[in-house]
């Protein structure tokens, strides 16, 4: 797909699935502003050239607006927005505090609005544009463990929904809901390779997913392409994740 002359906004983008994110577009021809609470502790690889960085916690929304002034600066015009920044750390929802619930929830939840809502200014103003919300199948089921999490990934599937009906038509606004996922940093979140392995195996594609998977639902979410596709959910998960009651139904 071509998206050459276009800006991009990428939060989240210098590591993981954002990285994935930022490279594609950038070699879909796509100008790249990425954006993180810290510079990047390496230089970017290769595969940034062309990549601006912007340091910004989404979870301000002068910095949220910020970000987004400073791809107009940069490239005068503003034509896809990813909202991948996101995460949280596995904690029992009986044990976490008050606090750390609030942060997960800012983070997921409420920074991509911040996001989003500076977006959308400037699109309407404009020619249009497309915002994407990189949400998470722990939205979809239950999430022990990272309940705040799933809770606010839910919350951030709805809201793109709401968003995509209150913005039409000149802003189209679209989930893409990821599962298990293979990074740089998965070994040591899953437990190791053997883990891994397992988490994979349960997967009906026989694989998680990579950061190339979720970019290339993104680039066709943002492209003409989807111009009717607004106020969806596109599950990038390979089947989803195998109930454990069918390993008894079938022997194993």
């Amino acid at each position: 797909m071509n998206y050459a002359g276009r800006a991009v906004v990428v939060t989240g983008g210098t590591r993981g699935i954002g990285a994935g994110i930022a490279s594609a577009f950038v070699a879909a021809g796509a100008r790249v502003l990425v954006c993180a609470r810290n510079e990047p502790a390496q230089p970017l690889s290769a595969d940034f050239r062309g990549v601006d960085f912007f340091r910004a916690d989404m979870r301000d929304p002068e910095q949220a607006a910020s970000l987004v002034q400073a791809a107009l600066d940069r490239y005068g015009r503003l034509d896809v927005v990813i909202n991948n920044a996101g995460g949280a750390p596995p904690v029992p929802a009986a044990t976490a505090s008050p606090r750390l619930h609030a942060k997960i929830i800012e983070l997921n939840l409420t920074a991509p609005l911040h996001v989003a809502q500076a977006a959308n200014a400037v699109m309407q103003q404009a020619d249009g544009g497309s915002i994407i919300m990189i949400s998470s199948v722990s939205g979809t089921r239950p999430s022990p463990g990272t309940a705040a999490y799933g809770a606010a990934k839910a919350g951030l599937t709805h809201l793109a929904v709401s968003l995509a009906m209150e913005w039409a038509p000149k802003v189209r606004v679209n989930t893409v809901v990821v599962g298990l996922v293979a990074t740089e940093g998965s070994a040591v979140h899953y437990g190791g390779a053997e883990a891994m392995a397992a988490a994979a195996a349960a997967v009906p594609s026989g694989r998680m997913a990579t950061p190339q998977d979720v970019a290339d639902a993104c680039l066709f979410l943002a492209s003409p392409r989807a111009s009717q596709i607004s106020g969806a959910s596109l599950l990038v998960h390979g089947g989803g994740e195998r109930p454990a009651f069918l390993a008894g139904a079938d022997g194993e």
